[in-house]
């Protein structure tokens, strides 16, 4: 037999050893996925439940919290809170759960006009407390979307990275918590559908930060 035959045939018997072990390669691989993804869900549940467990739930049963979200496009905040329905259902959802009372994107529209949401976007104070005082909230959580774009390095794509900056106010106007959610970054166009991702994805998180902050201050100051 050919030495070139004898080593094609030395190399078609080597390929399903070769495979396999490729195969089992894979499979560790997936495996070791798997079991970081277990561990670093099993941490995030119980920073949560830590979080959860600080003791004033008492305090704010039944309280209402007026929450609203906008979104920073070129340096303007765009904030018509029908445009953020699905994304204030799905915070309003983990605040209903500690007990709190929210307010619908309608019944926000009904009581305060689009000018007073805008000027609160743009930190006037007087705007917020004014706002709050007409649906006599107890407190006032402001979500701010905000996008930034990049070049990958790797690939000639374009991405986007979306963030949202949470602060929590009390009756007083003054911040008592915030909280940061942030996405990895991702090609498209689509920021408020990103956004309402991040939120279903971390708003249990980020609800958890907001409760621990504000138990975790003075009594004088959880108005």
């Amino acid at each position: 037999m050919p030495m070139r035959v004898r080593y094609l045939l030395l190399m078609l018997c080597a390929l399903p050893l070769a495979a396999a072990a490729q195969g089992f390669k894979f499979s560790t691989e997936e495996a070791k996925a798997r079991e970081a993804a277990k561990a670093q869900q099993a941490e995030r549940e119980q920073r949560i439940a830590t979080q959860l467990s600080t003791p004033c739930r008492e305090q704010i049963r039944n309280r209402k919290i007026m929450v609203l979200i906008g979104e920073e496009v070129n340096g303007e905040v765009q904030a018509r809170q029908a445009a953020f329905s699905p994304h204030l259902d799905a915070i309003n959802r983990r605040l209903q759960h500690l007990g709190l009372r929210t307010y619908s994107p309608g019944e926000i529209r009904k009581q305060i006009a689009q000018a007073e949401i805008d000027a609160y976007f743009k930190n006037n104070p007087d705007a917020a407390l004014s706002a709050a005082r007409r649906l006599a909230a107890n407190y006032t959580l402001k979500g701010l979307i905000s996008a930034r774009a990049m070049r990958n390095p790797m690939i000639p794509v374009n991405q986007v990275a979306v963030s949202m900056h949470f602060v929590l106010t009390g009756s007083d106007g003054k911040p008592v918590a915030q909280a940061e959610a942030q996405s990895q970054s991702y090609s498209g166009a689509d920021v408020q559908g990103m956004a309402l991702t991040l939120i279903n994805e971390q708003a249990e998180e980020v609800v958890a930060k907001l409760y621990s902050e504000y138990c975790q201050q003075p009594v004088g100051r959880r108005k």
